[in-house]
């Protein structure tokens, strides 16, 4: 990914479509293009494709942090099960249902669920190590059932 990479955003209305099209560009390839929704502050990614010879190149990556810029809410809509470990790297949690959300204030419940990111205000973003959490806390259970059956 040497060369600047440019993102051009073709609104639905002018594309007579009921999705919200982007191109991604390095230099003057197109590398790749994403498919979504956007209303408000919120965006629905349906697809994002980026052409064989150019996977692995960083190029989804790039255009979903700069969505993070952007929006408060993206959720990633139907997730194939071969790209659930790039949407949980990006900081998206599984909803359960094939669809995978990144909320910049999430919710103290949805937490749980692991690999989430978290902004507390508008500097940068902090990890939360969830499954170690979750871990520590599945040890004490059994430590507390073991206790009880000594007494």
């Amino acid at each position: 990914m040497g060369k600047e990479l440019t993102f051009k955003l073709m609104p639905r209305e002018q594309q007579h479509s009921k999705f919200d099209w982007m191109n991604i560009d390095c230099g003057e390839t197109r590398v790749g293009k994403v498919r979504g929704v956007i209303d408000g502050e919120k965006l629905t990614i349906c697809s994002i494709n980026i052409f064989p010879e150019f996977e692995r190149q960083g190029y989804a990556k790039a255009a979903i942090d700069l969505f993070k810029k952007h929006f408060d809410t993206i959720i990633a809509d139907r997730v194939r099960y071969a790209a659930i470990g790039f949407w949980g790297k990006m900081g998206f949690v599984d909803q359960g249902d094939g669809t995978f959300v990144y909320k910049l204030r999430l919710p103290l419940e949805n937490m749980e669920r692991g690999g989430v990111r978290y902004r507390p205000d508008a500097g940068e973003r902090e990890s939360f190590n969830i499954e170690y959490r979750e871990a520590m806390m599945k040890q004490n259970r059994r430590e507390i059932k073991g206790w009880w059956k000594k007494r």
